[in-house]
């Protein structure tokens, strides 16, 4: 029986933005293709297929010899004449950051989770950052509607936890909202992020914490039945 995997980082924003290219290469890995290179597809969605982000994957992989990279845009069409059967031949799929509630709009109008889900089902690594760790979740906290931070609960839904990403982010308070939302049970119980830190789930199951960065770390957040939160530190493997 093939195993379904998915890797949810939350990308570095701030400092060495650099080393979310190593989360990215890891996320490959975890496909373990040998003999010819990985089929590998960016998915920009949650950005609007910004062009400097495209251009920025074409950097980064557009040289590298371990990969068959690819791109999947949908504005103001698809790039691909057939868009399932490009899917399915990949690997790896990698869903960029941005906005998750856009990235899910423009996803259900194109079937995108109908398809994603049937990858999956068949052993292509679901992957992404941001949003796109968010999007495998339930949901999470999003500043997607407005300038605050704001429960999202309509993601793909395949892991049945909510998400916090950029959990140590000084300029947001996405720390203390993710905790505040699980608290008050309009987010349901799920797993922290801190920068540069991946979870890594086999079959639905969170398997291990990985990290790029030192001392940062994941977190399981629940409700701790009087109103407010329990955590627990998640101490991830250094990459």
């Amino acid at each position: 029986m093939t195993s379904t995997q998915i890797f949810a980082i939350s990308g570095i924003l701030t400092g060495d933005r650099a080393r979310t290219r190593d989360l990215i290469s890891y996320a490959v890995s975890l496909a373990g293709i040998t003999g010819r290179p990985a089929r590998f597809c960016f998915i920009p969605t949650a950005e609007g297929d910004n062009p400097y982000v495209l251009d920025w994957f074409k950097g980064a992989f557009g040289n590298d010899p371990s990969v068959e990279a690819s791109t999947l845009t949908l504005y103001t069409r698809p790039n691909v004449p057939d868009v399932r059967k490009h899917l399915l031949s990949q690997d790896v799929v990698w869903v960029g950051g941005g906005s998750v509630v856009n990235l899910m709009a423009v996803w259900r109008a194109h079937n995108l989770p109908e398809i994603l889900h049937e990858c999956w089902q068949n052993g292509v690594v679901m992957a992404g950052q941001s949003a796109g760790s968010l999007c495998w979740h339930i949901g999470g906290p999003t500043d997607s509607f407005s300038g605050s931070l704001d429960a999202y609960s309509n993601c793909l839904g395949w892991l049945p936890w909510s998400n916090g990403v950029h959990d140590d982010l000084a300029d947001q308070p996405r720390r203390t909202t993710y905790r505040r939302l699980v608290a008050s049970g309009e987010l349901p119980p799920g797993y922290a992020t801190e920068d540069g830190v991946g979870l890594h789930y086999v079959d639905g199951t969170l398997r291990e914490a990985v990290s790029v960065l030192p001392d940062a770390r994941a977190w399981k957040v629940d409700p701790d039945g009087s109103g407010g939160h329990a955590e627990t530190e998640i101490v991830p493997r250094l990459l």
